[in-house]
């Protein structure tokens, strides 16, 4: 065990993929020379080569195209996209092509390959390398989409992601890449996809969240406990599949809940969550479930950042709503 950041335990999972899987490549812009505009692949071309390790141009489109077909022809390619805002030009082939092969070949191709996405804001860059639309990927069947938010679980499900048979879009909070640490073991192992992660168990108020927004849910929770209030909090982990038995049963118990993302709120996955639990918790709610959110704006400039982005403030506000109904 050694203490690592969110950004080393990445670093240290794709070493180990590397090292033990022959069949696995990780290829973006300047992954290689550079180590990648996060440095989360420092390193691994000196030790790997650049036939394992492959800086390709400034083509969103053309990494995914090239990484579906290293997929079905029998690869496991590590995609990185630098930025979510520039994904988009990707998203013909990942939504016509690498989700769909498997319903498409009727099972006899699959499209093993991850789609690594740094994102959300709290970095000062506004805009294309701050937003958070984990929406639209989780709205596309075929897709799995994962975002830890401690460096144990972003190697453990980066393990899992390059493991699994079906394509991964495995998101990465920026904010938490260094922010961040803990014991991560020095080998490899994985954390499996699809399970939610209690982290501290209540009896009075559920506090929901994935990602960066764990931080504020962690702060706000310790603060709630501090006013005599045993606040549960659950980091959702895995968007898809989703962990539907944990949130039901953890919201039966409390009876309350609020929801945190720093996406903006119309149409944000916090909204199917509410879904979920409105329809699988409606005799044991003693609330109508509460939604802490980015706004319905375009992410703002640096000096605005702390207005868009859900704050221990809001969720504590939110919180008084749902304990005083």
């Amino acid at each position: 065990m050694s203490v690592v950041t969110l950004a080393q335990a990445l670093n240290r999972s794709l070493e180990h993929a590397l090292a033990e899987m022959d069949d696995v490549v990780v290829m973006g812009e300047d992954v290689g020379r550079t180590g990648g505009v996060f440095r989360i692949t420092d390193g691994l071309a000196d030790k790997f080569g650049p036939d394992r390790v492959i800086d390709t141009p400034v083509a969103e489109s053309g990494i995914a195209g090239v990484g579906f077909g290293m997929a079905v022809g029998g690869l496991r390619p590590v995609l990185e996209m630098q930025f979510m805002g520039f994904s988009y030009p990707a998203f013909d082939q990942i939504i016509n092509h690498v989700a769909r092969i498997r319903h498409r070949s009727r099972h006899r191709f699959t499209a093993p390959l991850v789609i690594r996405i740094p994102y959300g804001g709290g970095i000062g860059a506004a805009e294309h390398h701050s937003e958070s639309a984990e929406a639209i990927y989780c709205h596309t069947p075929g897709l799995k989409v994962v975002v830890p938010s401690r460096p144990g679980d972003a190697a453990g499900l980066l393990r899992s992601a390059i493991e699994d048979p079906d394509p991964v879009v495995f998101l990465e909070p920026i904010r938490l890449y260094r922010s961040v640490k803990e014991d991560v073991p020095d080998t490899s192992f994985t954390t499996p996809i699809g399970a939610a992660s209690v982290e501290r168990e209540g009896s009075d108020l559920t506090i929901i969240a994935w990602g960066a927004m764990m931080k504020e849910a962690r702060e706000a929770a310790a603060a709630l406990v501090e006013q005599g209030v045993d606040t549960e909090v659950l980091d959702v982990r895995s968007l898809v599949p989703l962990d539907v038995e944990s949130l039901v049963a953890s919201v039966q118990k409390t009876g309350r809940a609020i929801v945190v993302h720093e996406a903006p709120r119309t149409v944000g996955f916090g909204a199917e969550i509410v879904a979920q639990i409105q329809q699988r918790c409606l005799y044991h709610l003693q609330a109508p479930v509460e939604r802490v959110t980015g706004w319905d704006t375009i992410f703002p400039l640096k000096r605005s950042e702390h207005v868009y982005l859900p704050s221990v403030e809001r969720i504590l506000a939110a919180a008084n709503t749902v304990l005083s109904a």
